[in-house]
């Protein structure tokens, strides 16, 4: 542990002690959890401050049940100026409906309703009036908001940092404490490498320390094939294929919470790799381009390109932006899971079990945790 580190643990400690109580009103039920009853509602979240891949497999969820059942999202809209409950439209903003939100409006159909509020309660119950029928509602980054009770909880953690080795804030990264994960029905270590061995996976488990109810799956991320950032870019589109295969040079531009992974699975496929980092859910701005266009500038050959997450280039669509990225040759990596093994085809089964009694929804009504 380094000096910082050791210099904050006693706020660690403070910390923890506060959300330790917190916990404690909501298991007595001195603070009260609402349940839906009918309506299958699904929480994703985690233990520690973001990078485990929410995004992605809330998107998998979406994938599996629709068009199956009637599903909608529900998120808090994180750097988003608005308040209350909203509904992304095609055109909402990142600063209307904030960056994951917006994504999940590109990729889903029309008929999926994709909403945020930052009060869950509130917004359920808004998402239900506008859309009775309603099958399966998917909350985005719930696991510490403990005001709704979700029928199912999935909580993720990053192999890179698994849960169980690492501390509180400001410490470490985790919001709350390690127990806290007895709350999941459902434990997902993601970001596994491709070549995941028996041996791995069985140590895992057995550090985790599962409950009787508790489920743990492992999956990894699979990139997708670059897409153009601007459409008129598609018919002379450079593809993944000829990114690695003409020796192309990258600067890649993130604003997420951890771009290791990507840039771990770019470095030996491309010439040259500049990564060039923001913070979570940064707004990009003018003077972040105008540096862009240098960076770029200064790599060498003709063969380059500036890459970008999906999630980053949902920000990037501010029409003040346009006349500072219309010159470079933009594109992002879309991104998507995999299950290791025959983890698929147990985690799919579990979600249908799960979600199929809840053919028909009722009303929402609040429950003291037992």
């Amino acid at each position: 542990m380094n000096l910082l580190r050791l210099l904050a643990w006693p706020f660690s400690l403070l910390y923890g002690l506060a959300v330790f109580i917190r916990n404690k009103l909501f298991d007595f039920g001195f603070i009260p959890s609402t349940e839906i009853d009918d309506v299958a509602v699904i929480g994703v979240g985690n233990l520690a401050v973001g990078g485990t891949g929410k995004t992605p497999h809330v998107e998998y969820l979406v994938k599996l049940l629709h068009p199956r059942y009637s599903v909608g999202t529900l998120s808090r809209g994180y750097g988003r100026k608005t308040r209350g409950f909203h509904l992304a439209t095609k055109d909402a903003t990142t600063l209307e409906i904030g960056d994951e939100p917006k994504q999940f409006r590109h990729r889903f159909p029309e008929e999926i309703p994709v909403a945020v509020d930052g009060a869950r309660v509130h917004g359920v119950k808004k998402l239900l009036e506008k859309f009775p029928k309603l099958q399966v509602v998917i909350l985005d980054d719930v696991f510490q908001h403990r005001r709704i009770k979700p029928g199912l909880q999935i909580m993720l953690t990053d192999y890179a940092r698994l849960f169980y080795q690492d501390n509180l804030l400001p410490t470490g990264y985790l919001r709350e404490p390690i127990s806290g994960v007895r709350r999941a029905d459902i434990i997902v270590v993601t970001k596994t490498p491709d070549f995941f061995s028996p041996i791995e996976r069985k140590r895992i488990i057995k550090d985790i320390k599962p409950q009787p109810y508790q489920k743990i799956y492992f999956s990894k991320i699979v990139y997708g094939e670059f897409v153009p950032f601007l459409e008129t870019a598609i018919a002379n589109a450079v593809t993944k294929e000829i990114c690695f295969n003409q020796n192309y040079s990258v600067v890649l531009l993130t604003g997420i919470a951890n771009s290791h992974s990507l840039e771990y699975f770019l470095k030996d496929k491309v010439k040259e790799l500049v990564p060039y980092r923001f913070r979570d859910h940064h707004e990009f701005m003018p003077n972040d381009l105008l540096h862009l266009k240098e960076l770029f500038n200064a790599m060498k050959g003709e063969n380059k390109i500036v890459l970008t997450t999906e999630k980053d280039a949902m920000r990037l669509q501010k029409p003040e932006l346009a006349e500072y990225l219309g010159d470079l040759p933009i594109y992002y990596v879309p991104i998507e899971v995999a299950f290791q093994d025959q983890d698929a085809i147990d985690f799919n089964q579990q979600i249908n079990d799960y979600v199929r009694p809840h053919q028909v929804n009722s009303h929402i009504h609040p429950r003291e945790n037992e």
